[in-house]
């Protein structure tokens, strides 16, 4: 696979060229770019959502340091729950993630949006949850907000080398600089690994599981005068995936006169592919600040079987194609009308073009529904334009120094497989009695649109007679969620150091969106209940002293559907018949999930770093009525900071991943959308060397 171009975008200008202009231009930009940077985060206020934040300092020294995945931050904050394939899941959404870069929202690609970036790339990172504000739709289970690295307020580079068990290596470079004018960064990496995603065994190594990944990201930006700045951020992402196999599995069916097949030998990969463009235009003038900015993203997945070997094990082996281009504006503003009222304001209209196709290899059944060995192909192929338009109002009043209420009003139309929109109230209130105690309530109506590109090409008729028959007869497109959204939250500054917090929500939904793995292919489809309902308690605590800083998190939570309303052809009859009576549990419900942490800087440049994970059990069986056993992981990080004289600033780490080397068992292959077993990995040692200038 071709390197990304990005990777050496970093050493287009000689070094002396960024060092002058740094120096000669930095002081008077910084001014205006952090009056610039305030303007924006002024645009897009967090008034009675709940925040929790990591910056650069804080992610250099958890374990791996920022050589670990977006998604493992994330395991950080309250009241998220880790899932197979990378998945996450926030207050018991199944993804419904929104990803801000720079105050712009990207549209999720069809694997997610994790896979853009690298957390070397981010000064910060906050996720948003709760009843949020007006200005944020589209996808409002969690709201991940990064500020990229900028020359102007964080100057200068880094190489990195990171690698260790199971085959793996990881390299990433970076520049952050001002050139005439210019404020550039740019950073690229690449990461192989014998370990691409959960294995569906708990052995410590996983067979056929080898993935290669590249990822670079670019962000320019120009004052064009004090008032107004350009900026553009690009980003492009290529990843290989081997799918692993689960040994000693029985053959099902003969095809091509073979009927006995070893499954350790399958050979079915996983191509990924992302690219992403931002351009945007921000400006301040007196009391109105704004931006405006135009966005595109691209993103593909195909799946490859192993056409003879999965015929043998399942019936049928499917060419899954996905493709997804999307393109639209944002614009958002914010208006000063006087000291105790500000005006937001906004839009975001985006267009999407999806196509779909499955070739499938099947056998044909004869009249007393055995398989006969003659395959056959089947294709499919279903294209689509779709269009999400909304737009919103709010005001924000300070009613008194000590109380604030932010009252707004969304309007949301989408034009897709089903066409519909929702007007959506919001309010927030926060409270300040005494020093250090904030109270915060919260509503929000919320309208979410299903993902169209995972949405199944076929008809239901193609199949029939054949291994791949549909489970049941109907076919339901899925529709748009629509939910009431409370929320709670106090929170305690005891000490200038130490802080306590309290948050809980409970959300009731109509046609609650899930979605679901029904096949090989590391591809979802979305599907609805037709009611829904989440709720749950977060509890946190945090103390930031001089050399110690400690974290902890305590969240109960229940997510819970009742009757199959789309996609219905993907459920055995008996469970759609049980989901139709009464409410079970969601697949990745987790009723306790607990995440603790401590950073130890025992003296200047060193750090001891451990996290933990808790987690009673993902669900499980027929409908979800059971569910996995307990588990916790330790990780633990060290790192020193340390110069070399003429060699610039080093960093030197070791990171050990799941000390106890607990068989962590996340899924079983059984529940409701749930295709496969998986383990999460065994323990691991990894060693890293980084040079910053």
């Amino acid at each position: 696979m071709r390197s990304s171009p990005i990777l050496f975008l970093v050493g287009l200008l000689p070094q002396a060229a960024w060092a002058q202009a740094t120096t000669t231009e930095l002081p008077e930009m910084v001014v205006q770019a952090q009056r610039l940077d305030e303007a924006r985060s002024g645009i897009s206020p967090t008034y009675g959502a709940n925040v929790s934040t990591l910056d650069r300092r804080q992610i250099e020294s958890l374990p791996q340091g920022g050589d670990a995945p977006i998604n493992q931050l994330l395991l950080t904050f309250p009241g998220v729950v880790q899932d197979s394939f990378g998945e996450i899941h926030i207050r018991g959404e199944h993804r419904n993630l929104q990803y801000r870069l720079n105050g712009v929202t990207i549209p999720e690609g069809i694997q997610g949006f994790g896979a853009f970036l690298d957390s070397r790339s981010m000064q910060s990172f906050s996720l948003l949850t709760g009843a949020l504000p007006s200005q944020f739709g589209y996808r409002t289970g969690g709201v991940v907000d990064i500020n990229l690295r900028s020359g102007v307020n964080d100057p200068g580079g880094w190489v990195s080398t990171y690698g260790g068990s199971f085959g793996t290596f990881q390299t990433s470079a970076g520049y952050a600089g001002v050139y005439k004018g210019w404020d550039i960064f740019a950073t690229g990496s690449f990461r192989q690994s014998l370990q691409g995603i959960e294995p569906p065994t708990g052995a410590a190594d996983s067979i056929h599981n080898r993935t290669e990944q590249y990822r670079g990201l670019v962000s320019v930006s120009r004052l064009l005068d004090d008032t107004t700045r350009l900026s553009f951020i690009g980003g492009a992402s290529a990843n290989r995936f081997q799918m692993p196999n689960n040994p000693g599995q029985p053959p099902e069916f003969i095809a091509n006169g073979i009927s006995d097949f070893d499954s350790a030998r399958l050979r079915a990969r996983q191509w990924e592919r992302n690219e992403f463009g931002v351009l945007s235009l921000q400006g301040t003038r007196a009391a109105l600040d704004w931006q405006v900015a135009t966005f595109g993203r691209r993103s593909s997945t195909h799946y490859l079987p192993d056409v003879a070997g999965e015929l043998v094990f399942n019936g049928v082996a499917s060419d899954v194609r996905r493709q997804s281009a999307a393109a639209g504006i944002q614009a958002d503003g914010s208006y000063r009308l006087n000291d105790r009222n500000t005006l937001r304001f906004g839009l975001m209209s985006m267009a999407e073009r999806t196509k779909a196709q499955n070739a499938a290899t099947v056998l044909p059944l004869d009249a007393d529904g055995n398989a006969v060995d003659a395959p056959f192909d089947i294709f499919s192929s279903r294209s689509a334009t779709n269009w999400l338009h909304g737009i919103y109002l709010q005001n924000e009043w300070r009613v008194t120094d000590r109380f604030t209420v932010n009252a707004g009003l969304r309007g949301d139309y989408a034009d897709q497989a089903v066409r519909t929109g929702q007007l959506s109230p919001r309010l927030n209130v926060v409270w300040r009695p005494l020093g250090g105690t904030t109270l915060s309530l919260g509503y929000a109506r919320y309208f979410t649109p299903p993902q169209q590109d995972l949405i199944a090409p076929f008809t239901l008729s193609q199949f029939q007679n054949t291994t791949n028959a549909p489970l049941s007869d109907r076919s339901d497109a899925p529709r748009p969620e629509r939910s009431h959204y409370f929320s709670a939250g106090i929170s305690q500054q005891v000490t200038p150091r130490l802080t306590f917090g309290a948050n809980a929500w409970y959300k009731q939904a109509t046609d609650m969106l899930d979605l679901g793995q029904f096949g090989r292919a590391l591809v979802f489809t979305p599907f609805n209940y037709q009611e829904g309902r989440t709720y749950g308690l977060e509890l946190t605590g945090q103390w930031r002293g001089d050399r110690l800083d400690l974290y902890g998190n305590i969240t109960l939570s229940r997510a819970a559907g009742r009757g199959i309303r789309s996609s219905q052809f993907n459920f055995e009859p008996d469970e759609l018949a049980y989901v139709a009576g009464k409410f079970i549990r969601a697949d990745h419900d987790q009723l306790i999930t607990a995440t603790a942490g401590a950073v130890y800087r025992p003296w200047d440049g060193g750090r001891a770093s451990a996290t933990m994970i808790y987690g009673n059990g993902l669900r499980r069986g027929f409908a979800n009525s059971e569910k996995q056993p307990n588990y916790a992981t330790f990780n633990l990080g060290l790192a020193q900071d340390f110069e070399v004289a003429g060699g610039g600033r080093w960093t030197a780490r070791v990171d050990l991943i799941n000390l106890t080397d607990q068989v962590v068992q996340l899924r079983d292959g059984s529940g409701i959308g749930v295709g496969a077993p998986q383990f999460l990995p065994r323990r691991a040692i990894y060693a890293g060397l980084s040079r910053s200038f």
